[in-house]
């Protein structure tokens, strides 16, 4: 929005200046917490913002002349910011003149000559009257004291400024009265009127009769500003009917009351060819155009006079380059933040006119983030497109301004743009199933896996903890078997665990951020049991109380190869550790007996003796595990000479070949090798998985 108000100047510090909170519409308990504050273009403050109020108010007392000098209009450029939502309004302020200045002229006193030959007509210039104020305010007239011989003339030039001359009205006779005094009054237009005043001297001189003349006596010139020092402006035509020293003329500025004085700094003039040259570089930022009185004197006895007005209007050039004021700036933005949201508030000056201030901003077309015009030289950065924390974390957006002139000018200015972190990214596992093995009776705290996630995320939106789901898989809950350190991702056994129980466990892990709205993920980790030779190989036939002996009797005639008994073992364990082989142990005697190694059958080796006594044989069992388990049982075996058959003699066979004694180790080998080629399948499908 843009607001403008009037103040007249000289009002004191405090005086209301304008509604603001009414004007902007804006209630007015808000514009404290939307934090409302002047932000003026000018390096002086003169206004500020009571909150209070919401009205806008004097700071300082306002000299109109002094901020503004003569230019007709006078206005300060105000900048008002509000934040949530985030605004910019430009104020304009116009100073009203009013009449606190008196006209005043440049001396006291004005000493004219004139010769008494002077024709009736003759006009003599008198200094011009400054009034520092503008419009009606400023000299609106003047006038002169009653005179026989003489009458105020008044002429209008050509930037509006009023020039009294006194006109000869009637002849003069130097004899009679040979100097005249005179009042020259200006007043202004104000009310009330107010005035100044000179004294006029008028000397009445014999002979030389004609003044040096202007041709023409207001001219204009054109020139280009930052031309180099010493460039010829113009040269003066002045010319005097007169002869000799009465024709000689010399050339002198006059002062008037555009900037008395300060084109001489400007310009010189050479005062015997009234050659205008530069003696300084113009700049028409400083100044557009400039008013130059020239003086014309003769040599004559008395000199005359005459006035030449040159007024030096100067061509804009490209010589300043643009000006970027970053205002207001939002960083870090979020990386949500619909497109449209505002980033920054960029304003853009340039001193130059016309085309050569006419300023376009533009930015890298790579950047999510566009330019949208406000207002006259102001401009809003705003999104684009949608953020990326995890792509880009920060812009360094350059912001280059480039004028209309021939040659362009342009300038660039750089800032950073933070891209502040949201959880939009939920952490993800290296594998969605992992593979795991652990010993079986490992004490509890083992190590036995650690999965790891990765959140691209930043700062509390990337804290990960990590926990083990009871997801009803199992009878009993997973976490009375295994825990999880949350911090780091590692699983340790919570007790021992049992092969001969659970061969393989699936413990699911999950993983969360500490973002908000909080974000997860889930893996599974398949936990092998290796087998540990801890079970002892276990007799179940025959089947005798422990320390007691199984009595077994056999046919006194029976033949090497016959079939006594039968040892059957099992081991609770499984692979190696489950491999059982059978023996006697030694005795001190030879019994005339052998067991098969892997099937357990104890044989006739040779003849019985003839004796009645029995043979006590300790059949050992023994596994293939490291270290190795074993069991053994005490058979007694009685000869009899009538024996019956029994069911241990019902298996009798002839001597078994070497093909049928290795049939069962055979069979070992097979499901062995199957058993083994079934793990490497399936820890393939697992890897590809």
């Amino acid at each position: 929005a843009q607001l403008r108000y009037s103040v007249p100047e000289d009002r004191e510090p405090g005086f209301s200046v304008g509604d603001l909170a009414k004007d902007l519409g804006v209630e007015l308990r808000s514009l404290a917490a939307r934090n409302l504050r002047l932000v003026s273009e000018g390096g002086q403050r003169h206004f500020q913002v009571n909150l209070a109020a919401g009205l806008l108010i004097l700071d300082s007392r306002l000299d109109r002349e002094a901020l503004c000098g003569q230019n007709p209009a006078c206005s300060l450029h105000l900048q008002l910011v509000m934040e949530n939502p985030l605004q910019l309004h430009r104020v304009e302020v116009d100073v009203l003149d009013v009449n606190d200045n008196a006209p005043q002229f440049p001396k006291p006193e004005v000493v004219l000559e004139i010769t008494e030959v002077a024709n009736p007509g003759t006009r003599l210039p008198l200094e011009v009257a400054e009034d520092p104020d503008m419009g009606s305010n400023s000299i609106s007239t003047y006038e002169l004291s009653p005179s026989e011989h003489f009458t105020l003339s008044i002429n209008t030039r050509g930037d509006g400024v009023k020039m009294p001359e006194i006109v000869l009205e009637k002849a003069l006779d130097r004899e009679k009265v040979a100097v005249h005094h005179l009042t020259l009054t200006a007043l202004d237009g104000g009310n009330p009127v107010k005035s100044g005043t000179v004294k006029v001297t008028i000397h009445v001189l014999d002979a030389n009769d004609n003044p040096p003349v202007c041709d023409p006596p207001i001219s204009k010139v054109h020139l280009e500003e930052n031309v180099p020092v010493g460039t010829l402006v113009t040269k003066l035509n002045v010319t005097d009917l007169d002869e000799g020293p009465n024709g000689d003329v010399e050339y002198s500025f006059k002062t008037s009351n555009n900037a008395p004085g300060k084109f001489t700094k400007l310009f010189s003039l050479d005062p015997r060819t009234g050659e205008i040259r530069t003696k300084a570089l113009l700049d028409y930022e400083e100044s557009s155009a400039y008013e130059i009185a020239v003086r014309s004197r003769d040599r004559g006895s008395p000199a005359m006079e005459g006035h030449c007005h040159l007024r030096v209007e100067l061509i804009d050039i490209n010589d300043n380059s643009p000006e970027i004021v970053l205002t207001s700036l939002s960083s870090p933005v979020q990386e949500d933040a619909t497109p449209g949201t505002v980033i920054a508030l960029i304003g853009v000056k340039d001193s130059d006119s016309g085309d050569n201030g006419q300023v376009h901003l533009q930015i890298a077309k790579d950047l999510p983030f566009k330019l949208v015009s406000s207002f006259k030289e102001h401009f809003s950065l705003v999104t684009n497109g949608p953020l990326d924390r995890e792509k880009a974390s920060g812009y360094n957006i350059t912001v280059k301004a480039v004028d209309s002139g021939s040659p362009q000018r342009a300038t660039q200015k750089t800032f950073y743009l933070r891209i502040a972190d949201v959880n939009d990214n939920a952490p993800n596992f290296s594998s969605p199933f992992d593979t795991a093995h652990v010993q079986e009776n490992s004490l509890p705290g083992t190590s036995v896996f650690s999965v790891s996630a990765f959140d691209p995320d930043e700062g509390s939106n990337a804290k990960l903890s990590y926990s083990i789901l009871d997801n009803g898989m199992q009878d009993i809950p997973i976490s009375t078997y295994f825990r999880i350190d949350q911090d780091n991702g590692t699983i340790y056994t919570v007790r021992a665990l049992d092969y001969e129980q659970d061969k393989v466990f699936q413990v699911p892990v999950e993983v969360k951020d500490a973002g908000s709205p909080m974000l997860s993920s889930t893996a599974v980790v398949h936990v092998f049991i290796l087998d540990e030779n801890d079970n002892a190989p276990t007799v179940v036939y025959p089947s005798v109380p422990k320390g007691s002996a199984f009595h077994q009797t056999v046919p006194a005639l029976a033949e090497p190869g016959y079939l006594v008994t039968k040892v059957v073992a099992v081991d609770a364990d499984s692979g190696h550790n489950a491999w059982l082989s059978y023996q006697l142990q030694e005795t001190a005697e030879a019994l005339p007996f052998q067991v098969e190694r892997r099937s357990g059958e104890i044989r006739v080796a040779q003849a019985l003796r003839e004796s009645e006594d029995p043979y006590r044989l300790v059949v050992e069992v023994r596994d293939n595990g490291t270290p190795s388990l074993s069991a053994s049982v005490a058979i007694v075996i009685s000869p009899e000479e009538n024996s019956v058959q029994d069911f241990a003699k019902s298996l009798d066979v002839p001597k078994s070949s070497p093909k049928d004694t290795n049939l069962t180790l055979y069979l070992i080998i097979s499901l062995v090798s199957i058993s083994l080629v079934s793990c490497v399948m399936f820890a393939l499908v697992a890897a590809r998985c």
